[in-house]
């Protein structure tokens, strides 16, 4: 094998330029997931369907609420305060941080 040629510092700085860089490295896309449009106030057809669709539910909590009407949790909050107060629901267990109701049977 015969000997390597040198090179001098020029051509090794091109070299060294013109050489196939590497690309940085692309950070994989994560799916996210879109921010709900929960509604903040009540309009008269959610209004309606909460009084109508909310005595039949077996297990009523703020989460239920929220996922079922697509209303925020403050509203939420205020609605199951709302149907407890007439008498549509009864709660089960009452916390600061998670309040659970059920549907008002005659008994």
């Amino acid at each position: 094998m015969p000997p390597k040629q040198q090179l001098s510092k020029a051509q090794k700085a091109a070299a060294a330029m013109a050489g196939g860089k590497k690309s940085k490295k692309k950070w994989s896309k994560k799916s996210h997931k879109d921010k709900a449009q929960h509604a903040v106030i009540f309009d008269q057809d959610k209004y309606d369907r909460m009084m109508k669709d909310v005595p039949s539910y077996r297990y009523v909590s703020v989460s239920v609420l929220v996922d079922r009407l697509k209303v925020g949790g403050s509203l939420a909050r205020v609605a199951l305060r709302h149907l407890e107060s007439e008498g549509v629901i009864k709660p089960v267990s009452k916390h600061s941080k998670q309040a659970i109701y059920t549907r008002a049977t005659a008994e």
